[in-house]
Formats: structure tokens, sequence, C-alpha cells
């Protein structure tokens, strides 16, 4: 046997021509890699929630609220703003098991949650 006899045939693998029909490759619109995909789905899920707090925040706005605090603390006040990123609420009527405060800065790191009435 020659070692012409001998060759087995290889297929080739050939990659569609890109997007400039020059060079081989894939589109970039279609070709894109899944973690850029699941990046960007979830960067659009944050921003779906943060749109909801915010609407949570401004709907909030007047009306009595509870809030959980850290150590167990339950306080009753009259929501008034929040600052950007929620670092702080600033409440009125704050209602303590020690009193009545006019207005308050809740610190947003000490708050677990707080829930209000819807009319």
């Amino acid at each position: 046997m020659t070692p012409a006899e001998d060759a087995v045939p290889v297929p080739v693998l050939r990659l569609p021509r890109g997007p400039d029909g020059g060079g081989r490759g894939f589109e970039p619109r279609r070709g894109r890699p899944r973690a850029a995909e699941a990046e960007a789905e979830a960067q659009r899920a944050r921003a779906r929630l943060r749109a909801r707090f915010l609407r949570a925040l401004a709907a909030a706005r007047g009306r009595p609220a509870r809030f959980w605090l850290r150590a167990g603390v339950r306080v009753d006040a009259t929501f008034g703003a929040a600052e950007r990123e929620a670092a702080a609420l600033l409440v009125e009527a704050l209602r303590t098991p020690l009193g009545l405060q006019g207005a308050a800065l809740l610190r947003g790191s000490d708050l677990l949650g707080f829930r209000f009435a819807l009319p």
C-alpha cells in the first residue's frame, strides 16, 4: 500500500461568513456569549426592581407607615421622603416605645422593612 491509499479523508468545518462578508466568523448580534446575555438580563431585572422601589417610595409619601428596625424594634410614623439610595428615610410623627418625636431620620442600614396602606 502506498501512503496515498492509507490516507483517511478528514471533513473540513467551514465557519459562516462574517458580517463584513470577507472573513470567517460570527455575526456579533447573533453570536453573543451567553454570559453577556445573562448579565444584560440581570441588569434589566435590577432596573425593573429599582423602578418598582421608587414607585413604592413615591406612593408612601405622606401616608402612615410601620417600620421594622434591627434589634426587633417596631415604630410607626408618617413617611416623608427618602435620600438617594435610601440611605436615610425622613419620617414625621414618629411613635416609638419611648414617646412621640416630631420628625426624624431613619438610617437605611437600620431598616429591615416598612409597610403602608394603599387607598
